[in-house]
């Protein structure tokens, strides 16, 4: 099938990062300026810290004086150890130096955090192959811009070509990039795919999955992906307390705040909407999906009363002119709120009786 075939051409199966043996592992991470890679350097150490990896990341950009902050200031947000050394522009001995402090420390992983440059050049892969002799990392990782499409793999080839990578992690897959680069780059360059990046948050970078990115592409969607997001954000207790309770006495504006806010843990309603199975970016223009109005439906509920959440029937005229200027927003669109709550209670006594809360936005059935 042309899904099969896709997946095929995108790696077959998801690779991960190869671990040594005699630890620290070394990560050396390479890119072109804008790439977003200094970023993803905080994402990936995040990621490792957050799997039980002690990890330290080493400046070894020496060209950019803004670097080094960036990565300090990254270290000091993640809780994570910054080598650097501002007294010298000799990378190798930087590189070092960070390495021997990390076996010193029992760090698991050092991630050497290079200089970027606006093109490839022979002066930087020069220092990067300096840098590869000297320090024998355990994967070379690219970080290439998803949004660049055909100029990330002209971009993965000269590196490859010239440094020997073991991977690539594609940034900014968040936006309608739905997978263009990454079809190319694993048939240009027979290096896998190891992440994608998915936003600005610090923990947004995904392990990649052939499998999941050929649906994306198909515009399939990415269930799987959205399945383990839900695991990592939501607090399935709390949820199937809700569940019981809605069965029980049916749904209030107490439950709605509650589900709506389990519901944002997942992030942008956007994101969530763009791994379901046929919607596709026309679909999401059209859909005028405002962050805020999020923040404007908690905002009314809050200024409500307990007993008027607990029992919406109470809120007649001149409640709702009360709420209305307690929430800084119209009458119109407490009135459109409490509509569309009614009618989430509907569906809500309907999946009741068929014994299923399907309906519920973490209701697991």
């Amino acid at each position: 099938s042309v899904h099969e075939e896709l997946v095929h051409i995108l790696g077959d199966s998801a690779a991960g990062l190869q671990f040594s043996g005699q630890p620290p592992t070394i990560i050396l991470m390479a890119g072109l300026q804008g790439s977003g890679k200094t970023t993803t350097v905080g994402k990936l150490a995040r990621k490792l810290k957050s799997e039980g990896r002690a990890t330290r990341l080493v400046a070894a950009d020496v060209y950019r004086p803004a670097a080094i902050d960036q990565l300090e200031t990254l270290g000091l947000q993640l809780d994570v150890p910054v080598y650097a050394d501002r007294t010298t522009k000799d990378v190798v001995k930087i590189a070092r130096a960070g390495i021997d402090e990390a076996k010193r420390a029992r760090d698991r992983v050092v991630i050497l955090d290079t200089a970027g440059r606006l093109q490839i050049d022979d002066e930087m892969m020069k220092e990067l192959i300096r840098v590869k002799e000297a320090v024998h990392p355990d994967e070379i990782l690219l970080v290439a811009d998803g949004m660049t499409g055909q100029d990330a793999v002209k971009i993965a080839d000269g590196f490859n070509k010239a440094l020997g990578i073991t991977g690539v992690i594609l940034t900014k897959m968040d936006g309608d990039a739905r997978g263009g680069a990454a079809l190319s780059i694993y048939g240009v360059t027979k290096k896998p795919i190891k992440y994608i990046g998915v936003g600005e948050k610090s923990d947004a970078l995904e392990d990649f999955h052939p499998d999941r990115m050929a649906g994306r592409i198909l515009q399939m969607g990415d269930v799987l992906s959205l399945v383990e997001k839900a695991q990592d954000a939501m607090d399935f207790a709390e949820a199937k307390k809700l569940e019981k309770k809605v069965k029980r006495e049916g749904l209030d504006l107490e439950d709605f705040l509650t589900a709506m806010k389990q519901m944002q843990k997942l992030g942008p309603l956007e994101g969530v909407l763009k791994m379901l199975p046929g919607v596709n970016a026309k679909m999401l223009k059209q859909a005028n999906l405002d962050p805020k109005r999020m923040r404007h439906i908690e905002a009314i509920v809050l200024s409500m009363t307990k007993e008027e959440r607990k029992d919406p029937h109470l809120i007649n005229g001149s409640r709702r002119s009360r709420i209305a200027k307690g929430s800084g927003r119209t009458v119109s669109e407490v009135n459109r709120l409490l509509e569309q709550f009614r009618d989430m209670q509907k569906m809500m006594k309907k999946a009741a009786t068929g014994g299923r809360l399907g309906g519920l936005p973490f209701g697991r059935g």
